[in-house]
């Protein structure tokens, strides 16, 4: 599989950024007890499931705070990230976890691998078209029995697919959550629930916030 034609560019804008982004989100989970209590139901359902305790890839990332806290709900996580400077930010930080530089639409992992896979924001600046790619590699990836949870921003209404917006690093899209869980069905990844987090009157984005967790048959 090649990499994505927006690859080179996603990832030359985060290494630009990097160190203010970390700076900026590295207590980002603090405030935000539906999420950390999401990725809690994620981590048990991984460990309850399968014949032993599996990795777990967290794809897109960053500075690996979200994999550290993954780590520290008992699993065997690991980070994937593009940007090279957040995989080097990321070994500093947490020193005693792995990181890898790698593409989610090309990952260096063997078929059925992994017992579990977060995707937090990961996919938001591919565009539509290529989301498709990703949603394969990740269903390859995942053993039988495998738990997926997804987390993207929701578009304005029903009838609306796919939308793009401003993003201060560069273009991202959104998506109707009907629409991605069933691209990840037609990918053998079965919907298990979905959680919407409403922004809050004082967010600069009145975006909906959606959790997918699927699992692989």
């Amino acid at each position: 599989m090649t990499e994505l034609d927006t690859l080179g560019a996603t990832r030359d804008a985060y290494d630009a950024i990097a160190t203010v982004y970390a700076q900026k989100f590295q207590d980002s989970l603090r405030d935000r007890p539906l999420e950390r209590a999401l990725l809690g139901a994620f981590a048990e359902l991984v460990r309850t499931n399968g014949d032993g305790p599996g990795e777990v890839a967290d794809l897109g990332c960053g500075p690996g705070y979200v994999t550290a806290h993954l780590h520290g709900l008992g699993l065997k996580a690991f980070g994937v990230d593009a940007s090279p400077v957040m995989v080097e930010l990321a070994h500093s930080a947490h020193p005693g976890l792995r990181f890898e530089v790698g593409s989610m639409a090309a990952l260096d992992i063997e078929d059925g691998a992994l017992a579990g896979v977060l995707s937090r924001w990961s996919v938001i600046h591919t565009p539509p078209q290529d989301v498709p790619a990703i949603v394969a590699e990740i269903a390859r990836v995942l053993a039988p029995g495998g738990h997926l949870l997804i987390a993207f921003p929701a578009t304005d209404g029903p009838h609306v697919e796919t939308q793009s917006y401003d993003h201060a690093v560069m273009t991202a899209y959104r998506w109707h959550p009907d629409r991605l869980a069933g691209l990840l069905r037609d990918h053998g990844l079965a919907e298990v629930g979905r959680t919407t987090i409403e922004p809050l009157p004082t967010d600069r984005r009145q975006f909906q916030e959606v959790q997918l967790l699927a699992r692989k048959a």
